[in-house]
């Protein structure tokens, strides 16, 4: 893709689409929501992810589930890519954009990759990319075969990942941690801004109550109450309170929330309203300390 700046210098009458980021994140979130039920999951980005699928099912039996998944909330395509590693799922994932999806046999990683660029592999930047073409190393292929004391002037121990990188050997385990959750919130943006305090607890309510769900469903309790508030010139505030103890029930968030309302809020125009809830410990946690 041409950077903006590049594109507007070339033409200066482009006029560019706001993106609507609220929007786009929530799409992200429910699709990795989606993704996360087939297993293990470790993000890569707003729009990419690698999931350990495992060996339970056949590839090609996943795959429209997967689609489905992923279309049923969102209506958004989906590119796919199978392999014995995230090294090669990923080259493979962007094969057939934009609904299109490559299967790489477990033991054919290192024939998938020999005719591709180098710098279609994951650790290749354009620096790495320029010494290689300057040893007249274009393809993976090339990188294989290459003798190993040609790179090592230039790569020092690196050259040896690069061979491996070169073959589809990645060892690399799904990391599901950038995906675990810090937080478990909801937010409610009014049509019209609210002014009448008990209109603001009658929706934080509601709001209490669905992260009160949440917290259950995932046998949750949490320590940390935030409040987020939005005004009618759309200034956005946070708040929150630590306590003592854990907490789950809709009454035990709500008299917490409404404690950080009261204190925050003197009749401003509200937009916004939104409650969460962190610092996790499990409700068997909680059932042991209150014992």
């Amino acid at each position: 893709a041409m950077p903006a700046t590049q594109a507007q210098r070339r033409c200066p009458e482009l006029k560019f689409a706001k993106a609507d980021w609220p929007r786009i994140e929530a799409c992200s979130r429910e699709v990795m929501r989606r993704l996360s039920e087939f297993g293990p999951l470790e993000p890569l980005s707003v729009d990419e992810a690698f999931v350990d699928l495992g060996d339970e099912e056949a590839p090609e039996e996943i795959v429209p589930r997967l689609r489905k998944y992923i279309s049923s909330e969102t209506k958004l395509p989906a590119s796919v890519g199978l392999a014995t590693s995230k090294l090669v799922a990923k080259v493979a994932s962007d094969f057939d954009k934009p609904e299109g999806c490559t299967i790489v046999s477990p033991g054919s990683e290192a024939e998938f990759l020999a005719p591709l660029p180098v710098r279609r592999l994951y650790g290749v930047g354009p620096k790495t990319g320029t010494a290689l073409a300057e040893l007249g190393i274009e393809t993976c292929r090339d990188l294989v075969k290459v003798d190993i004391q040609v790179l090592l002037p230039a790569f020092g121990s690196y050259a040896v990942v690069l061979q491996e990188l070169a073959q589809g050997i990645d060892t690399r385990p799904v990391d599901p941690s950038p995906w675990e959750r810090k937080q478990i919130s909801t937010e409610h943006t009014f049509p019209k801004d609210i002014t009448e305090r008990e209109q603001l607890l009658t929706a934080l309510a509601e709001l209490c109550e669905q992260v009160s769900a949440e917290l259950s469903n995932s046998s949750r309790t949490g320590r940390t109450v935030t409040l987020k508030l939005r005004w009618s010139d759309f200034t956005t505030i946070t708040r929150q309170r630590t306590l003592p103890s854990e907490i789950a029930a809709a009454k035990d968030l709500l008299r917490t929330a409404t404690t950080l309302l009261d204190r925050n809020w003197d009749g401003q125009a509200v937009r916004l309203l939104g409650i969460g809830v962190s610092r996790f410990g499990t409700k068997s946690q909680t059932q042991l300390a209150d014992f």
